[in-house]
């Protein structure tokens, strides 16, 4: 998250100290359901943070802060209500699980080499 905000001052200082996906829920006003969470905590988390990024934060309030990371974290939710964190791949071991493998180079020698 970007911004101008201190670490430590307002949600942006919140949402940094804070250690367990669950704290982001409650901070931000989100329901969610536990089950979920447990599941794929580090997923949703991860894809906040690709919907975060490159904002900035400057010049905005606290509640306007708020909301706006209150509203992405309710998507980053939906998407794996919607699907799995298999299907959803934010992770790169999970997108190299699915990219199509490269041949190997096939091996040159040129015959100058040979004797």
């Amino acid at each position: 998250m970007s911004g101008s905000r201190e670490a430590g001052t307002g949600i942006l200082g919140q949402l940094q100290a804070a250690s367990a996906a669950e704290e982001f829920f409650d901070l931000l006003g989100v329901d969610y359901d536990p089950k979920l969470v447990n599941v794929a905590r580090l997923h949703i988390l991860r894809r906040m943070g690709q919907y975060l990024a490159g904002e900035s934060f400057e010049g905005l309030d606290d509640a306007a802060v708020t909301e706006r990371c209150s509203a992405v974290l309710a998507q980053a939710y939906a998407d794996f209500v919607a699907s799995s964190p298999i299907e959803q791949r934010v992770f790169k071991v999970l997108k190299d699980a699915v990219a199509p493998k490269q041949p190997a180079p096939r091996a040159f020698v040129p015959l100058s080499t040979l004797k």
